[in-house]
Parts: C-alpha cells; structure tokens; sequence
C-alpha cells in the first residue's frame, strides 16, 4: 500500500470516529463540555492535518506527473467529433460551477452556469449526475424505493387512473342481446411533500482539495433522507408526508394471529393465501427484525427449524419462497399490533419531483467555522391497489 492510500484510509478511520464521538456526546447533551470540546477539537485537527499531508503528496505526483510529459503532443482528438454535447444541468459547466458555490468559489461566470438550475427558494438543482448518485444512495437506504414503482413529476401533482370495477363477459342465448358491463374508474392523487435535512462541515475539511465533498453530500443526505422516507412509507399519515402502508385504511388485515405475542409458521401461511394469487409472484414480506428472529426460532414437532434461512451470499431470506424485507418502522410483535406486511409492493407508487435543490449557508454558522448545507426534496407516495397488500395483526390483548 503506498503512503498517498494509507493516509486517506487513515483520514477517513479518523473522520469516522470524530463523528462518531460527536453523535455519543449529543446523546448525552445538546452542548458539549470543555472536556468533550477539547477532545474533539483534538480530533478534527487530526483529520485537518493528515488532510494537508495528503495534499502535499498529490501535489508532487501531479509535479511528477508534468515532468514527465512529452516535450510535444501528438493529435490524439478525432477530427469530426460526433459526441452529443450535454447542456443544462447535465453539462460539465454547470456541475462545476454547482460543487464550486459550494465550496464557497464565487464568481460571475460562476452564477452565469448556474442560471439554468435556480430554484424558485435561493437554492440550486443538482447537477443531473450527482441525481443519478443521490438515488442511487437513497435506494440502499430505502427499502422501499427497491420494491415500490418510483415515478418522475414535473408539476406538484399527479394523478393516476385507477380500476375501480371491472366488466365482465356473460352467457347470451342465440341472436341475444349483448350485456353492458363497463369499466369504472378512481383516481389517485399524488402530491409532493417537501423533504429537507441540513449537514455542517467544517471549513478547514471543505478546503481541503482532497475532501470529496459530492461523496460525502452524498452519502449523508441519502441517510437522513431515506431513513425518513421509509419511515413515511411505512407509518406517516399522509399530513404534510405520503401515505403510509400502516395508515392507510384502505389496506386490509389478511389474517389475525390466535395469540397475542407469538406468530406462527400457519399464520404466514393464512396470510400468504389472503393475496390473490396474481400479485403474490412478485410479492415481498416486510416485518422488524425482532420479529424475523422470533419466527426463525420456531420449530416443529422433531425440534427442528421451520424456516432456513438463505446460505447463498448477496441472496435474500425467503419465506414461502418470497424474500423477506426488515424495517425498524414496522411495529415489534405486541397484543394488536400489525406486525407484518405482505404483498407486491409495486403497487405503492412514489413519486419524485424532478430536482433536488442545495443551498450553501456561509453565516449562520460562521462562528463555529463551519458551513451549512440545505438540501431538500418534494416527494409523495401512496398504495394505488390496496388489494395487492394484506397485514397480519396481533390478537388483541384480554
């Protein structure tokens, strides 16, 4: 490993750990004590220094690398480029003009790029790559933008044509009548429910040229926004956030438990068969963890395990030969809790509104030297076919 990789590795073990002392002392206390403060004060120089080490370091590989180039250039361009240029929030001008404000580069050039991704509120769209890599993150933070439809929006709303009732053919005597029977039609309308989180960084770590900044955005934004979207996805009641699976009394309770503090292998079962057939290939069971382990535990009548799990790597646990999805939002086994889902989950429709926006806040935390960054989004999501999920409920308590 040479010195360049191991200081970075070194770096990210260290950032990792300010942070981590950082989240343990607020669990504590909303202020830190001249103790704390020291220590962490100590940390972050840590990760400052070896940041300005590393910096040095490619410095001189870049010198290395301008030494040794050839004293002329051969044409290495083809003559008729035939590449499709990129323009809007998809060119590299915009991109580097976004990261730039961010960093807290100005210039009048600058905004020139950044005129065509000015949202209505002060911020800027994301560039469309950094898009693509912010739901790329969402999604593994998300178990539900894995197995729901995700749908793109222009405007606020959206509404979507649903199937009430359904024709139907009929016997007819010979020379007879045809019977009417139409199709009805509901709509489902979904809106866009504005999403936001704010992170800090230091501005020591933001002028590090080695800090990746898009990375590290990134990855924090997909964490706070995904946990909060499954969240909404699951249990929110639909004011001010979607519509979630478990407030959503359209969806029916498939089978309901003999007891209420025990789940057994018959009742997965019964709950199975609640859904019609048709939506049950592409089904999916969704439960906490602690209830996964309460139904692994159960045995049959030789003392051996019912459920197996998966010994294949990267392979998904199933049940009835359907994966098995956890989800902290999912309530733990209790007397008249609902403790399962089950269904095919493409059914539940998130709708996305086109752009996620990022403000860069250079005051508010000037005294801290830090800077902070808005970034929010509009999304909405909601069951459009409640017969393609069933729940399964806890007995209620005597």
């Amino acid at each position: 490993m040479n010195k360049l990789q191991e200081l970075r590795q070194k770096r990210a073990k260290a950032w990792d750990q300010t942070k981590a002392f950082l989240d343990d002392c607020y669990k504590v206390s909303d202020v830190l004590s001249a103790e704390d403060t020291q220590r962490y004060e100590a940390m972050e120089e840590e990760v400052i220094s070896l940041g300005h080490e590393i910096e040095r370091l490619e410095k001189q590989l870049e010198m290395d690398k301008v030494m040794n180039q050839a004293t002329s250039q051969g044409i290495v361009t083809s003559p008729q480029s035939t590449k499709e240029i990129a323009s809007g929030k998809a060119s590299p001008e915009y991109e580097q003009a976004f990261w730039n404000v961010m960093r807290g580069k100005n210039s009048g050039v600058i905004q020139n790029a950044l005129q065509v991704g000015t949202d209505s509120e002060g911020g800027y769209l994301v560039p469309d790559e950094f898009e693509r890599q912010l739901i790329e993150g969402l999604e593994s933070e998300n178990i539900f933008r894995r197995i729901a439809k995700v749908i793109q929006t222009s405007s606020g709303e959206r509404k979507i044509p649903v199937v009430a009732s359904k024709g139907d053919a009929s016997w007819m005597d010979e020379e007879g009548s045809y019977v009417e029977s139409d199709l009805n039609f509901n709509q489902v309308l979904l809106g866009a429910h504005k999403l936001g989180t704010l992170v800090k960084v230091s501005e020591e770590l933001l002028n590090d040229s080695a800090f990746n900044l898009p990375s590290y955005i990134a990855r924090e934004f997909a964490r706070r926004l995904g946990s909060k979207e499954e969240e909404a996805f699951l249990v929110g009641d639909g004011v001010g956030k979607p519509l979630g699976l478990l407030s959503d009394n359209s969806v029916e309770v498939g089978i309901t438990t003999t007891s209420d503090k025990a789940i057994t292998f018959d009742n997965l079962i019964d709950l199975y068969y609640s859904v019609k057939e048709p939506y049950r290939k592409n089904s999916v069971f969704i439960m906490n963890d602690q209830t996964v382990k309460a139904i692994r535990q159960l045995k049959d009548a030789n003392g051996q395990y019912i459920w197996q799990p998966s010994l294949v790597a990267g392979t998904p646990d199933k049940i009835l030969n359907c994966p098995v999805l956890t989800s902290p939002y999912v309530p733990e086994i209790a007397a008249g809790a609902t403790t399962v889902i089950f269904g095919d989950f493409s059914y539940y429709w998130i709708a996305d509104r086109e752009g996620r926006s990022f403000k860069r806040l250079n005051e508010l935390y000037a005294t801290t030297g830090q800077v902070g960054f808005l970034g929010s989004q509009r999304v909405d999501g909601k069951l459009i076919l409640p017969e393609a999920v069933k729940l399964l409920k806890q007995k209620a308590g005597a």
